[in-house]
Order: C-alpha cells, then sequence, then structure tokens
C-alpha cells in the first residue's frame, strides 16, 4: 500500500496513531518490525526524540509504503519545515502555533495542535487544525468529548493520553475521531529490553478494540 500522502478518510477508518518518544536508533527496525506485524497504519516520532529527523527520514524510507510516518512534538515552523524535508506525512503538536498552522496549510500538511479547553479547541479548529489533539484526556475522560462535542459538532478529537482497551469504545462513543497510544505500549524499558513480541500484542488489541466499535451491531 502507497502512503506517499497522509489520508484523512483512510486514518478515520483505522483511527489509531501510535507515538514514539525516545525510541534509539538501534531500537528502530525491530520497532517498526512489531508495528507493521499488529496493523497499525499511523505513527510519528516526536521531535524531542535524539536524532529525531535522522529517525523519521530512516523509517520513512524503509517503512515508508507499509507505515504512515509523522513527526510530533513539532513546536516551530522550523522544525515542521525540517520535519517535511524528511519525510514527514503529517504534524502533530502539544500546542497551537500559529506559526505551525500556517506553514502546514501553506504546504497542505496535515496538522494535529493539542488543546483541553474548549476554547483552546476552537481556536486549533479555526488555525486549520485536521484534527484536535486532546490532550491529556485521562483529565476528563471520554463524557468531556461529549460535552465538547454538543457546541462543536463539527470539530474532529483525537483522543491522547491514558486510552487503554478497556475505554476506547467510551472514546469513540463520544465523539472522539482517532485515538492516540504511546508510553503505555512503547515504554522505554519494553525497547530496552527488546519486547517487541508484546508491543505487537497489544497494539493487536488496540487495534482489535477499535475495528470492534466500527463493526459493533446496531
Amino acid at each position: 500500500m502507497d502512503f506517499e500522502r497522509f489520508d484523512l478518510s483512510r486514518f478515520e477508518q483505522e483511527p489509531a496513531l501510535g507515538i514514539l518518544r525516545g525510541i534509539k536508533p538501534e531500537q528502530l527496525d525491530r520497532t517498526f518490525e512489531a508495528i507493521i506485524a499488529s496493523g497499525l497504519k499511523h505513527v510519528e516520532i516526536t521531535l524531542n526524540t535524539p536524532d529525531a529527523f535522522k529517525l523519521i527520514e530512516k523509517a520513512v524510507v524503509k517503512y515508508g509504503q507499509s507505515i504512515c510516518v509523522g513527526a510530533g512534538t513539532v513546536l516551530s515552523a522550523e522544525d515542521a519545515k525540517k520535519a517535511s524535508h524528511c519525510g514527514s506525512k503529517f504534524i502533530v503538536a502539544p500546542t497551537l502555533s500559529e506559526e505551525v498552522a500556517n506553514y502546514c496549510s501553506l504546504k497542505n500538511t496535515p496538522y494535529f495542535p493539542g488543546a483541553l479547553t474548549p476554547t483552546e479547541i476552537e481556536r486549533c479548529w479555526q488555525a486549520g487544525a485536521t484534527m484536535v489533539k486532546v490532550f491529556p484526556a485521562s483529565r476528563f475522560g471520554p463524557d468531556y468529548f461529549k460535552e465538547i462535542k454538543g457546541p462543536f459538532n463539527e470539530i474532529k478529537l483525537m483522543a491522547v493520553g491514558g486510552v487503554r482497551p478497556e475505554n476506547i469504545m467510551a472514546y469513540l462513543g463520544s465523539g472522539a475521531s482517532a485515538l492516540a497510544l504511546g508510553g503505555s505500549i512503547f515504554s522505554t524499558s519494553r525497547l530496552e529490553l527488546g519486547e517487541f513480541s508484546k508491543i505487537t500484542h497489544d497494539l493487536k488489541e488496540f487495534l482489535f478494540e477499535i475495528n470492534k466499535y466500527f463493526h459493533k451491531e446496531n
């Protein structure tokens, strides 16, 4: 499958985003092999990871036909530009940056800025966000998404922080358009110990719950 460009409709059909933070160069291959084995299709490498740009470039070159690779923790337009030059297909951030939003709009690059309050969420959407990353979602839980979708039904929201297999159905049922998973699956200890089979197992469980939601009986 060709992942040359981020496809929002495809992402919404498989709305799971993996977050790789602090991954080391020697762990990249086995981690991406574990991801591919699980079926996860979208992964970000955060820019506060050492050698992040090189890792993004390597991941895109080696695994870009199977995984859509993006850059996370993007705080400036300069970093967004560097990430794009390395092959990043989308940009994720913990907060909204107008400069990053403008760059992504100019380059037609999907942008996922972070927000928490209703005002912040609306600002992200008005700035051109592809989807607003609600972080940390665990602070308010799935019911918060239902409340936000009341006045802002058109805004697409991604739940980030504290999402687990047991609450996936609740988040999706409350209006989340997508979900992200990070430290609980791609923990530093797992990567250091080489527990890649556990990563694949947990990712499959995560994706199974998402698939179950979309195929549940009416």
